[in-house]
């Protein structure tokens, strides 16, 4: 069992006998089962390689499992609302939840809610971190995918209302699926819609790199580890392979299935609902409405295994197995606190009538505590310091460079000179 590197966590919406599983793509084997109630479509997320999280299909509350535990009841996390995307920070440190057309960030460690976004204008449909966990995408029913600097979210007090980084509004129906690349705020990110179309854009710029029309309504979309392609499920079954590097380069473009064959992915029957592809990109997983997850040779696109679920695939991807997976004695290093539903330090909320567990990270002190922005100040603080005496030494050694230059460069115009009036003297004795 310690041998399985890379396994593959999928859901659907029946889950009569588990809410979502664990197994191995190279031989379809079921590792673990995690029992309890039914995953929403882009609402299940591991949570710092320890918890396993699934928002509940049409429930106000999010499922909790810890990864190692089989056939163990869940935990639950009691929202404001139902929960209809889902996403937790790479680091471990934040989770951020949809909850009608608001966005609810709260901090894991303490469970304090630390921030209502409400910029969108209907339901949000998908959420996703960068990979430092620097930001965050939220999509919605609105057409429009907002891009969040996690830091401002936090410098920004209750009084006003958070703005976010881009606004991209291209897109002219519902979100279905984004996917941020690697490379935190200088990532790409690939946004799917309901309008035939997956548009590629620079998180740092805010540009619209590429935009892709298709031939039918694509509902998932992922990039392979080194970006070269793009793929996207549609309604129809299909998974179509974009090529990111072909030549020319054009920002937009359409995909015509009768002359690109060889670019699409052929076996489900009804809609793709979502896609991952191996850490070495050699594998495509796919989750689709037919029942099935499916497991892809990406070279040839031949299917390598299917999967059968008890109804519609709502969640399905490839990771990294956490190292306490497949150990049994292992436990979480820090238990799960109850979730805020109110802001913290708003008047009226009920956090200080007790009730959950509160963690601290490190060692606890008696007395008034920092607030977490004070926290945040101080780091940042730190974190400047020591640029800023970089750059004061910089300049300092700047102008000693440029004054030995000045040296120089008065050095090799008297010299010139010397060598011209030497070589004048010369010329007129001849």
């Amino acid at each position: 069992m310690a041998a399985v590197v890379e396994v593959a966590v999928s859901s659907d919406a029946a889950g009569p006998l588990c809410s979502c599983s664990v197994w191995d793509p190279h031989s379809g084997s079921n590792l673990l089962s995690y029992r309890g109630g039914n995953s929403a479509a882009h609402g299940l997320v591991l949570l710092g390689g320890e918890l396993l999280l699934s928002a509940q299909l049409e429930k106000n509350y999010i499922s909790v499992w810890e990864v190692q535990r089989k056939d163990q009841l869940q935990q639950k996390i009691v929202c404001p609302g139902v929960v209809t995307c889902l996403a937790a920070a790479p680091n471990g440190l934040y989770l951020v939840a949809g909850i009608a057309d608001s966005i609810y960030l709260w901090e894991v460690s303490t469970g304090d809610l630390l921030a209502i976004l409400s910029q969108h204008y209907q339901d949000l449909t998908c959420l996703s971190f960068t990979d430092d966990s620097s930001h965050f995408l939220s999509g919605a029913n609105d057409g429009q995918v907002l891009v969040w600097s996690l830091y401002s979210v936090l410098q920004t007090d209750h009084n006003h209302i958070p703005e976010p980084r881009h606004v991209w509004s291209h897109h002219s129906l519902p979100i279905t699926d984004l996917y941020c690349g690697i490379g935190g705020p200088l990532a790409r990110a690939a946004t799917a819609s309901l309008d035939q179309t997956v548009k590629l854009w620079e998180i740092s710029s805010g540009e619209l790199l590429m935009s892709v029309l298709f031939d039918v309504r694509i509902m998932a979309v992922t990039l392979d580890p080194s970006e070269y392609f793009m793929f996207c499920g549609g309604t129809d079954g299909s998974i179509f392979q974009v090529d990111l590097c072909a030549q020319p380069v054009q920002r937009e473009k359409s995909f015509q299935s009768e002359r690109e064959s060889g670019k699409i992915f052929k076996g489900h029957k009804n809609q793709v609902t979502c896609l991952s592809v191996s850490k070495d990109g050699s594998l495509l997983l796919s989750g689709s409405h037919d029942e099935t997850a499916r497991l892809w040779d990406m070279q040839s696109k031949q299917c390598l295994r299917t999967v059968p679920h008890k109804g519609p695939v709502t969640n399905a991807f490839l990771m990294l197995a956490p190292p306490n997976m497949f150990n049994p004695d292992s436990k979480p290093s820090l238990p799960l606190p109850q979730f805020s539903k109110h802001l913290q330090g708003m008047e009226g909320s009920e956090e200080q009538s007790g009730g959950g567990v509160m963690l601290r990270l490190g060692s606890s002190q008696q007395g008034s505590e920092e607030t977490y922005l004070q926290r945040t100040d101080q780091l940042y603080s730190v974190m400047c310091s020591p640029t800023e005496k970089c750059l004061e030494r910089e300049r300092e050694q700047l102008k000693m460079r440029v004054s030995e230059l000045e040296e120089e460069v008065s050095t090799l115009r008297k010299i010139n000179k010397e060598l011209f009036d030497f070589s004048a003297r010369i010329i007129t004795k001849q």
